[in-house]
């Protein structure tokens, strides 16, 4: 379903201190932006932020990238990012909020920007064949992240769609990724520290699992 135009949206963000208006003028010196050396993780279509909330204002010891693409999301994402931050009476100084085609994430991310973990979560399946290069998980973006993700960097990925996970393993198999853990059944799993996302809670109440997986980016002459 479409999301409703919010004029408020793109006002509040530009005025919004963790807001980046012109994420390219970044590539290569992120760490720099955040003033700092702490691990930077990615997410790579942050919705209404509702995961970020709670990574960021519960990790101060690593640095966050958020990324989606429409304003009206952002601006969610961004109220209740600050809401997470109040809640837990904390400085909101390690995230980062951008707009960004993640197709050409390259365009903000460079080699010397060394991500240490992506995140991709409830990403839209393109489940049609002529879709399929779309995916965040294709072979085509994996290749696209290695540029940037740090040796033994990882990939988490959870998606509720069975396709999608299966042809993904293969994806990665592609892109010279290992599996690290994986499960089909997420929440029956004994995985802990996982942090359920505004889609995850409403596919679980229909019934339907979490498929869940790590991949770690190993160096070239592994």
């Amino acid at each position: 379903m479409r999301m409703r135009k919010k004029p408020w949206a793109r006002p509040e963000l530009e005025s919004c201190e963790f807001f980046v208006i012109n994420p390219k003028e970044y590539k290569g010196r992120w760490r720099e932006e955040f003033k700092n050396d702490k691990p930077i993780y990615l997410e790579l279509g942050c919705g209404k932020g509702t995961f970020m909330a709670v990574h960021g204002s519960e990790n101060k010891d690593i640095n966050y990238i958020a990324i989606d693409i429409k304003d009206e999301v952002l601006g969610l994402a961004k109220r209740n990012i600050e809401e997470a931050y109040k809640i837990n009476n904390r400085k909101l100084d390690n995230v980062k909020l951008m707009a960004q085609e993640i197709g050409l994430i390259n365009e903000i991310l460079g080699e010397e920007d060394l991500v240490s973990r992506i995140y991709i979560n409830f990403c839209n399946p393109w489940p049609k064949e002529k879709h399929k290069k779309r995916r965040l998980t294709h072979t085509r973006q994996l290749n696209q992240y290695r540029t940037f993700l740090k040796d033994e960097g990882e990939i988490w990925f959870k998606t509720d769609d069975d396709e999608l996970f299966k042809e993904s393993l293969e994806y990665f198999e592609e892109g010279k990724f290992k599996i690290k853990y994986i499960t089909y059944d997420l929440h029956e799993s004994e995985f802990e520290g996982n942090v359920q996302t505004e889609h995850e809670k409403m596919f679980t109440k229909k019934g339907i699992k979490t498929k869940f997986l790590i991949a770690t980016k190993g160096t070239e002459n592994k």
